[in-house]
């Protein structure tokens, strides 16, 4: 894939990055410029919060044993997908601009197949989620009942798929050997696999509000059905609440990707009038921002999930730790004063047998000589 394969028949194994940028007609400079300032400025900073944020969700999930669910499992892997993300992205902003001239084939290869695995990942993860929660709403369930075995190879299933659809390009899926079916936007790869992959990820997105949207007609359908007892209804809001928060995920995924999948799917299907270059800087902004909406989603809908990152952060400060450690010396001393006060009381009205109750101490019993 470098300067140094020769070439065969037709093809143009030996040339460089640049003659193929200048052959689809896409701008490559050689300095620096403002643009590329602010371009590599703000996308570091945003990879940086997507990495951390999303590193945050995924020790949530582990620390806290209430998302130890298929549902979270899952969850968890879309959080390492956007981190996975946030990894690409921060490999693109070292590989831009500039930078651009400097690759081989290969390495810009890689480069743009890091960004289609994590793409292919998200999509896979938001897919399986789509239908846990069809298996588990319409068995009216609020977990899903699937081992923990089955969820992780699952989960392994859609990283190697992922992976395969990253590599395609780089395994023949490729314009090297025709440039005329070279893309605008990304001068390497062939326009029919611009077009296939843009249109699956865009089909599946349509799957998924399809199914999103049954599920929702079910739920609000049943809780009409359903009487005011107050286990069913609490049932039900817990339900319909964590149905919200992963709708609002997928709400929020195909908002910030459809414009991106469009731009390459135009491109692919050849509109020159269409002046793609034009808008894919603010899509590709826009997906990456995708990656660290997630962490706020779940902060504001989920309060166990967000007193969990209180507590992560709290143990990664060390300010935070000291303030966590006085307060529970202050808990637990006041918690004595207060259960022997209770027992110098109880003590003074019996001189038999005791019977202390509470909350947060089973009954026990004691003779008092």
């Amino acid at each position: 894939m470098d300067t140094k394969t020769e070439d065969k028949d037709g093809c143009h194994y030996n040339k460089t990055v640049k003659f193929f940028y200048e052959e689809s007609g896409k701008n490559i400079s050689d300095h620096w410029r403002n643009r590329d300032y602010v371009i590599v400025s703000l996308g570091m900073t945003v990879c940086f919060i997507v990495i951390f944020s999303n590193l945050l969700v995924m020790g949530a999930i582990l620390k806290n044993r209430r998302f130890h669910f298929p549902i979270y499992y899952l969850l968890g892997n879309l959080a390492l997908a956007d981190l996975f993300s946030g990894v690409s992205y921060l490999h693109l902003m070292f590989h831009t601009g500039p930078w651009t001239i400097k690759l081989s084939k290969h390495q810009w290869f890689v480069r743009q197949g890091l960004i289609d695995t994590s793409l292919t990942a998200s999509v896979l993860n938001l897919l399986a989620v789509a239908v846990e929660r069809h298996q588990t709403i319409f068995n009216m369930q609020l977990h899903s009942k699937m081992s923990t075995r089955r969820v992780f190879i699952i989960m392994i299933f859609i990283w190697l798929v992922a992976i395969v659809m990253g590599l395609v390009p780089t395994m023949g899926w490729h314009c090297l050997c025709d440039l005329e079916k070279c893309s605008t936007m990304a001068p390497m790869y062939s326009r029919s696999y611009l077009v296939f992959w843009a249109t699956l990820n865009l089909l599946i997105f349509s799957i998924m509000v399809a199914v999103y949207t049954r599920i929702f007609i079910y739920v609000r359908h049943k809780s009409k059905q359903m009487s005011h007892h107050t286990s069913q209804m609490r049932h039900r809001e817990t339900v319909f609440n964590l149905m919200k928060t992963v709708s609002m995920i997928l709400g929020c995924f195909v908002l910030c990707w459809t414009p991106g999948l469009v731009v390459l799917l135009l491109d692919g299907l050849g509109c020159d009038r269409c002046k793609v270059l034009r808008y894919e800087k603010y899509c590709l902004v826009l997906a990456e921002c995708n990656s660290f909406v997630n962490p706020i989603i779940y902060s504001f809908r989920d309060k166990d999930m967000r007193r969990t990152f209180k507590d992560i952060l709290c143990c990664l400060c060390p300010w935070g730790r000291n303030a966590k450690s006085s307060s529970e010396v202050q808990f637990n001393t006041l918690d004595r004063e207060k259960y022997k006060s209770r027992t110098t009381e109880l003590t003074e009205r019996s001189n038999g047998t005791l019977l202390i109750r509470s909350e947060d101490t089973p009954v026990s019993s004691e003779k008092w000589k």
